[in-house]
């Protein structure tokens, strides 16, 4: 490649980094909402699947991402810091305030050139997180930079069984480090061999195998390609609706 090709290469690269408002120092531009929910569990669920995020392990401190940062799911359980950019907006923005809030759930498209509009970067945040780098009164929108950090979670990752009959689907919470999964495999205690599952929808993983009566081992990958193998975490007895923890082993 000549020169002035790698001229053009270089500007493409600037102007795909300028147009997601990367900046120098790791943190991106984006903008921030809440959704006026109140503090109730049962309000801060979303599409990640995850019903009640307390129970799940990560508090109120939730936000639902633009398609750009959901990614189909894959971006569920991730940890983000987000502060408000209080030079842009001093009459809103809490001067150096910061949260770190878990993907739970999705803000969809509208068609009306909307804030979650692809390839916009949006958090349509809990009210209790947003009011951490907000003023209250605002009923708006704040611009806000964020960058991805690693999830503190207590206790260990959370395997849920959900399904019906030989339909087995697992919901994995409360995993911290990376935070968000790329791959899981499950194995029976009656079997050798990996099977490996898909993504059914945000944090909720589905084998084509019949499990029941089998102590259950997983093996989990996140997104940032750290892997850790759970082994029997799931007893012979498990049923479809109970949680079973890794006690205390976790990512980090």
């Amino acid at each position: 490649m000549d020169m002035k090709g790698k001229y053009l290469v270089t500007a493409i690269l600037l102007v795909g980094t300028l147009s997601v408002g990367m900046c120098s120092n790791g943190w991106i531009r984006a903008h921030a909402t809440y959704y006026g929910v109140n503090d109730s569990p049962a309000s801060l669920g979303g599409a990640c699947g995850y019903d009640n995020p307390y129970h799940a392990g990560f508090g109120a401190h939730t936000a639902a991402l633009s398609g750009a940062l959901f990614r189909s799911g894959e971006s569920c359980g991730g940890c983000y810091q987000v502060r408000c950019d209080y030079p842009a907006d001093p009459k809103w923005c809490l001067r150096g305030a910061a949260v770190t809030v878990t993907a739970t759930n999705f803000c969809p498209s509208n068609n009306n050139n909307g804030w979650c509009n692809l390839p916009r970067h949006h958090f349509d945040m809990s009210s209790p997180a947003f009011f951490r780098i907000a003023r209250r009164g605002n009923e708006g929108i704040v611009p806000v930079f964020y960058r991805r950090v690693g999830c503190k979670r207590r206790g260990g990752v959370r395997f849920t069984m959900r399904g019906q009959g030989n339909f087995n689907m697992v919901m994995i919470s409360n995993v911290g480090g990376g935070g968000s999964v790329r791959a899981v495999a499950v194995r029976g205690s009656k079997g050798k061999t990996w099977l490996q599952m898909t993504r059914n929808w945000g944090a909720n993983w589905q084998s084509s195998g019949d499990f029941r009566g089998q102590r259950l081992s997983f093996k989990v990958t996140l997104t940032d390609s750290k892997t850790q193998t759970f082994l029997n975490v799931v007893p012979s007895s498990w049923w479809f609706g109970q949680t079973f923890s890794s006690r205390g082993r976790q990512f980090v």
